[in-house]
């Protein structure tokens, strides 16, 4: 029995987080889902390697009903760095199907993430200094391309300056979006998510702090949702209809400079974008937070010398939930079982995201069903721990 399936069975304490949750007709066996994360590990043709495959097995024994790809790029220019992994060609479909089917052998949903960096692009891996390309890595064969945006403003001061996308160019990216999630669905995955967070390019048409466009795609709150409709109707077009579309959202703009009740992108838009998109096919509202006009989403905090707060992103994720009648998955510094467990219970979202904690413990979910006593007799794990575990700890263990 794989560790997703054993997670659903009725054995130990009665839990929200080890129960299945049905969209459209995909039913993920728990509410555990492991979140995109950039690794910058990919092939400079946006191929995935064995590295990402050992990557992403840890987690699918590790206890999670869905497993999810970080972020692939769906067109080339819109590459953080020259590691990402694309979707932008069909040779990139059968290195990310060779990983579907080793998450479907262990009974664990396979998701995929849809994502283009925007005015983020053309950067340093973050260990290699998060800024933006120049002659150094030119000279070392990674030469800096120019980002595209909304508008011309870099994120970062001393980042490259965008060209702003024209209407025909807006039109054929929307259709790039279409064929990757084509290729994803080719790949076999049954889940697919669309990043709109973090200052990324969808993002920086919906935040008034980066969109200043005066035509069609900027202006007034219909302006700037526009491309994320038209983007959200093309990726729907593409899957079956049986598969679910998540969408992520950074539910407000909390910059240090910013009220995030009335300044940038706040969380009445949010809400506003998430009934268009359940009028569109989205099945699921992904609810992070910040990113404009920053190097990523935790610098606002980094800058201000603030600590994260447990599940700060949490309440994005239950107005979104109570206003709108649209799931949400929650995300951020959700650090255990108990405290997953207490979301659910409270009605806040319905699933669970794990990011860089899986990090920490690629078996987040086997120990929070521990932690949970859902999980007494160790049958979640997979059976050539397991029963070891289980004799281990019939037997006891003394100082």
């Amino acid at each position: 029995m794989s560790a997703a399936t054993a997670a659903a069975a009725p054995e130990g304490a009665q839990t929200l987080l080890f129960s299945p949750f049905t969209l459209r007709g995909i039913t993920f066996p728990n509410r555990i889902v492991i979140a995109p994360m950039q690794m910058y590990k990919a092939r400079p043709d946006g191929l995935a390697t064995d590295w990402h495959f050992q990557h992403l097995a840890k987690y699918a024994i590790g206890g999670a009903g869905t497993v999810m790809t970080e972020g692939l790029i769906v067109d080339p220019i819109g590459r953080n760095t020259y590691g990402d992994l694309g979707l932008w060609d069909d040779a990139q479909i059968a290195p990310l199907a060779r990983i579907v089917d080793l998450l479907h052998g262990e009974g664990v949903i396979a998701a995929a993430q849809l994502h283009h960096a925007g005015p983020k692009s053309a950067r340093q891996r973050p260990w290699e200094g998060l800024g933006p390309l120049g002659e150094a890595e030119a000279a070392k064969g990674e030469p800096p391309w120019q980002p595209v945006s909304s508008t011309t403003v870099a994120s970062v001061s001393n980042w490259h300056q965008p060209r702003a996308l024209t209407v025909s160019e807006i039109e054929t990216l929307v259709a790039a979006y279409g064929a990757a999630a084509r290729r994803a669905d080719a790949a076999g995955f049954d889940c697919f998510d669309i990043h709109a967070a973090h200052g990324y390019l969808i993002h920086s048409f919906l935040s008034p702090v980066a969109n200043k466009r005066e035509d069609a795609y900027g202006g007034d709150l219909a302006g700037r949702m526009r491309i994320a409709l038209e983007i959200a109707e093309a990726v729907r077009a593409n899957l079956p209809a049986h598969k679910p579309l998540f969408f992520r959202l950074s539910c407000v703009d909390w910059r240090a400079d910013l009220d995030s009740r009335t300044d940038g992108w706040t969380i009445e838009d949010s809400c506003i974008l998430a009934r268009e998109l359940a009028a569109r096919g989205v099945d699921l509202i992904d609810c992070s937070s910040g990113g404009i006009r920053a190097e990523n989403s935790m610098m606002d905090y980094a800058r201000e010398r603030k600590k994260l707060k447990k599940g700060h992103q949490v309440p994005y994720a239950e107005r979104i939930r109570a206003e709108t009648g649209v799931p949400t998955m929650a995300v951020g510094v959700i650090l255990d079982g108990p405290q997953a467990e207490a979301i659910l219970q409270r009605g806040q979202a319905d699933l669970i995201a794990i990011g860089r904690e899986a990090l920490v413990d690629p078996h987040w979910g086997l120990h929070a069903a521990q932690a949970l006593n859902a999980d007494p007799l160790w049958r979640h794990w997979p059976p050539s721990y397991g029963w070891w575990l289980q004799l281990r700890e019939k037997i006891g263990v003394e100082d």
